[in-house]
C-alpha cells in the first residue's frame, strides 16, 4: 500500500514564507511522521475563456511556480503541477497517491467558493481531511462586522473597527519556510511548459518582492504623482501571494498610516465581495444604478481602449496599461471617472478591460474600483463628482512628465482631438445618474 501524504494546494499564496495553510500542512506531517505533497493545477475553466495567449499573468505564475520548483529540486523534493479542470485533477492525484488530508487557503470569489466545495467533497468522498485557512488577507469574511452582525458597507468605520480589532489580536506570522524539509521526498516531476497549456512567454520581468522603506514613508506626500517612483509595485505580489499582506502589514505599520490604510482597503473590498457575492455577476452594489441608460458607444469605447481620446492623461493611463500590465492608482481612478462620466459607457466594460489588461487583475479590487468610480459602489464617489482631467493633470502631473513618456505626440498634430467636451460630457452624465436615480 501507498505511504499516506498530505497535499498542499497553491492557489493565490505562491510563496514559502509566512504561508498559513502551508504551516500546518507542514507542522502536522511533522507530528504525525508524513510527509506533504505541495501541487498546482492551471485551471482549464479560467485559462480557457482568455482569448490572449500572451498573457503576462499566466507567465508570472509559470515563472514563480519554476522558481520555487528549483528551490525544491534542490532539496529532493518536487511541486506536482497539472493543466486540467480542478475536480479531474484531484480526480487524478488520488489515483496516483493515498491522500489522507487536504490543505489549503481561502478564496473569496463565488466561482471560487463553488469550485471549493465541490474539491472538499470529492476528498471526504475519499476519506481524506480536508483543512483551509485565511492567508491572503489580513481580517475576513465576519472577522470585522458591526456590533449588530451585520456587514460594512461603509469604509471609514469598518476601517476604525479592522484598527480595533487588529490592536487585539495583531496576526502572528506563520514561519512555514522552516518546514519544508517535510515535503515529500520525490524525483522532480515535470512542469508544464507555456507552450503546452495553450501560451506564450511575454516581455514580463517580475517586479522585485521587497521594498524601498523611504519610499514607503514618503507615500503619503508622492504616491499621487504618476510620473514618480513613488510605489512599491507590490500589488501584482500581493495578488499572487508571492508576498504575505500579513508580513507587509506588520513590517510596515509603523512606517506610513496612508500605505497602512490601503491592505485595510483590500481587505474591505474581500469583505465587500464575500457578503455581497451579487457584484461579481454583473451587478451594481447599488441596485438603482441599474438602471442607468448607458450610451455605450463602441467607436469612443476603442478610443479609450487604445488611449485616442484627445485627453492626455487618460491616454497616457491606457497606454502605460496597454504597454506595461500596469496603471497608477490615481491614474486608474481618472480614466475610470472617463469612461463612466465623459463617455456614459457601462462600469462593466471597463471593469472587464481592466480584466483583461491588468497584471495585478484582483476580482475583489478591481470590482470595488470600477462600482467606486461610476458611483454604484458601497462607499462610493458621488454620481456627481466628474474629475476634470485638465484639472487632474495640473495638480498631479503638472510638468506633463508622465503624459510626455506615455503620449510623447500630444501636443503636436498628430494627437486627436478630444472626442467629448468636458463642459457638454458632464451636463449629459448629470443628467443621465439623475433620471435613472430619482425617487
Amino acid at each position: 500500500m501507498k505511504k499516506a501524504v498530505s497535499v498542499f494546494w497553491f492557489r493565490r499564496d505562491l510563496r514559502w514564507q509566512d504561508n498559513v495553510g502551508l504551516y500546518y500542512a507542514l507542522y502536522q506531517a511533522k507530528l504525525e511522521g508524513h510527509q506533504v505533497l505541495p501541487i498546482f493545477v492551471f485551471d482549464k475553466n479560467i485559462l480557457d475563456q482568455s482569448e490572449d495567449k500572451a498573457d503576462r499573468r499566466v507567465d508570472f505564475i509559470h515563472q514563480t511556480l519554476t522558481r520555487l520548483q528549483t528551490e525544491l529540486v534542490a532539496k529532493g523534493k518536487s511541486l506536482w503541477v497539472q493543466y486540467g479542470k480542478p475536480i479531474e485533477v484531484f480526480e487524478k492525484l488520488f489515483t496516483e497517491f493515498n491522500i489522507a488530508s487536504v490543505y489549503t487557503n481561502h478564496d473569496y470569489g463565488p466561482k471560487a467558493n463553488a469550485r471549493d466545495k465541490a474539491i472538499e467533497a470529492l476528498a471526504i468522498k475519499k476519506g481524506a481531511n480536508y483543512h483551509h485557512y485565511k492567508d491572503q488577507v489580513i481580517f475576513e469574511k465576519d472577522e470585522v462586522i458591526k456590533d449588530d452582525g451585520k456587514p460594512y458597507t461603509i469604509y471609514t468605520p469598518y476601517a476604525n473597527k479592522w484598527r480595533a480589532v487588529w490592536a487585539q489580536k495583531i496576526p502572528k506570522k506563520h514561519p512555514s519556510e522552516k518546514l519544508l524539509d517535510y515535503f515529500l521526498d520525490t524525483k522532480a516531476f515535470k512542469l508544464p511548459t507555456l507552450k503546452e497549456i495553450g501560451f506564450e512567454k511575454t516581455d514580463l520581468v517580475i517586479p522585485p518582492m521587497s521594498y524601498d522603506t523611504k519610499l514607503v514613508k514618503n507615500y503619503t506626500e508622492q504616491r499621487n504623482f504618476p510620473a514618480l517612483n513613488a510605489t512599491t509595485h507590490l500589488s501584482v505580489h500581493l495578488r499572487f501571494g508571492t508576498i504575505s499582506a500579513r508580513t507587509l502589514a506588520l513590517e510596515t505599520q509603523s512606517l506610513n498610516s496612508t500605505f497602512f490604510n490601503e491592505l485595510i482597503w483590500r481587505d474591505f473590498y474581500h469583505m465587500i465581495l464575500w457578503h455581497f457575492p451579487h457584484i461579481a455577476e454583473g451587478k451594481s452594489f447599488k441596485p438603482k444604478y441599474d438602471l442607468i441608460k448607458w450610451r455605450n458607444n463602441e467607436k469612443e469605447f476603442e478610443a479609450w481602449c487604445q488611449g485616442k481620446t484627445g485627453y492626455p492623461i487618460v491616454d497616457a493611463g491606457m497606454r502605460e496599461l496597454n504597454t506595461t500590465g500596469f496603471m497608477h492608482n490615481r491614474v486608474r481612478m481618472i480614466v475610470a471617472s472617463f469612461l463612466t462620466k465623459h463617455l456614459l459607457i457601462d462600469w462593466r466594460w471597463g471593469e472587464a478591460y481592466f480584466a483583461h489588461k491588468l497584471l495585478d487583475f484582483d476580482l475583489a479590487a478591481n470590482n470595488g474600483g470600477w462600482q467606486w468610480a461610476s458611483g454604484s459602489g458601497c462607499d462610493a464617489a458621488p454620481y456627481f463628482r466628474v474629475f476634470n482631467p485638465r484639472l487632474q493633470t495640473e495638480k498631479f502631473d503638472k510638468e506633463l512628465k508622465y503624459i510626455r513618456q506615455w503620449v510623447p505626440e500630444f501636443d503636436s498634430l498628430e494627437y486627436p482631438k478630444p472626442i467629448v467636451v468636458h463642459e457638454e460630457a458632464r451636463e449629459r452624465v448629470l443628467a443621465a445618474y439623475a433620471k435613472a436615480l430619482k425617487d
